[in-house]
């Protein structure tokens, strides 16, 4: 009996332990679990809201720098022919020139990029590929400078600024067709708008605001270099867009900075052959002399605008690879009004009752696209939380 008592006692010395530190770990994973989802918790809650933060801010400043950039160098670019400036081709030189400024900036970020790994080294396109890519946007940004300087020279800056206003028509059925943007019943609200709004400045020929001398010949050519040029800003903006987005996919400020100086290297050899060629590098110095505000106020005027479109560049290109070609000329376009109001001040334009009935009619297409906007913005953060929630449904249930 006593050897009996002695057994049972072994045994259960040995199971009670074992019992004991078997509750002890389910209660260590018991009061894991909670933690572990919490932290989990804080991460997807902490985390997106850290980017969506820094991502508001980059895009604040690049449409800080749009908008401008863009007022700035319209108004300089129209005072440089209202003050005695005749070369189209130096007008157009100084929307492309100052690209050099930009260069200490990127080799900033070549040497302060950090390293990459095997996969996107051979992620990254060759450099044929991409010297393919910025000779042919190089090309089509200078044939639509020298498009746009002809409508800025013709026309008066506040319907040069609002016939501008198209360009988001154009933009729209370019990125229909290459980036696969999805149309809306507010986005073609929007090109409806904008279309009358650019169709109502056929009508309003006032050559004396801020334009005397413009025979109608001269309005008209104006007016259809101006579309043409804001047809050719659209396909521009969807074709960066798609490179971004096929080929060159990499999200760096280093890839916005090569993208603005490599083609404008190219726009700028362009417009440089047509200077001479067309003998215009002739006639500067006298051009110069006669400049009714002085010398000084000719370099300066070449040197602001210059750097003034370097600006708008930047903040343009950078709206395209942080969200998409059509924001970026969305807001483009909300700027436009800006200038014909300072237009009135600067030039003495006149804003007759076409030229508010289409500065509305814009204003009214931009707000339609930026509502489609906001509603696509919402939609998607609803989508992302859910998708966040059913992603945590497993991890709950275990």
């Amino acid at each position: 009996m006593g050897e009996a008592q002695e057994v049972q006692l072994h045994i259960m010395g040995e199971i009670l332990p074992a019992k004991a530190r078997l509750l002890d770990q389910e209660a260590k994973d018991q009061t894991n679990l909670p933690q572990y989802t919490s932290i989990t918790d804080q991460y997807c809650s902490t985390a997106p809201q850290t980017r969506n933060y820094r991502r508001w801010i980059r895009m604040s400043i690049y449409t800080v720098f749009l908008l401008a950039g863009q007022s700035a160098a319209m108004l300089l670019g129209r005072l440089y022919f209202v003050k005695g400036g005749n070369s189209k081709w130096m007008a157009t030189l100084v929307q492309l020139a100052g690209f050099p400024v930009l260069i200490p900036f990127d080799l900033i970020s070549t040497t302060s990029k950090p390293s990459t790994n095997d996969s996107q080294i051979k992620s990254s396109p060759s450099v044929t590929t991409l010297a393919l890519i910025y000779v042919s946007i190089g090309l089509l940004v200078a044939a639509d400078c020298y498009l746009y300087t002809i409508g800025l020279q013709y026309l008066p800056v506040s319907t040069y600024t609002l016939i501008c206003a198209s360009q988001l028509a154009f933009n729209s059925v370019f990125s229909f067709l290459l980036n696969a943007q999805k149309f809306t019943p507010f986005i073609i609200n929007s090109l409806v708008l904008l279309t009358i709004s650019s169709i109502l400045l056929v009508f309003n020929n006032e050559s004396s605001d801020g334009t005397s001398g413009v025979s109608k010949a001269k309005y008209a050519i104006g007016f259809i270099c101006t579309v043409a040029a804001s047809a050719g800003y659209g396909l521009v903006l969807s074709l960066t867009q798609l490179c971004f987005n096929k080929v060159i996919k990499k999200q760096t400020f280093k890839a916005v900075l090569d993208m603005i100086i490599y083609q404008q290297i190219v726009a700028t050899s362009v417009i440089v052959v047509g200077l001479f060629a067309s003998g215009d590098w002739k006639g500067l110095t006298r051009e110069m002399d006669g400049y009714k505000m002085g010398k000084v106020s000719y370099v300066m005027n070449l040197v602001g605008t210059a750097i003034s479109w370097q600006v708008f560049s930047i903040g343009c290109v950078g709206l395209v690879f942080d969200v998409s070609s059509l924001f970026s000329n969305s807001i483009s376009v909300l700027g436009l009004p800006i200038v014909p109001v300072l237009a009135v001040f600067v030039f003495n334009d006149k804003m007759g009752g076409v030229k508010v009935i289409s500065m509305v009619l814009a204003i009214w297409g931009f707000i339609s696209y930026a509502y489609h906007h906001y509603l696509d913005d919402r939609n998607c953060k609803a989508e992302k939380r859910n998708a966040g929630e059913v992603s945590k449904a497993p991890m709950l249930e275990s």
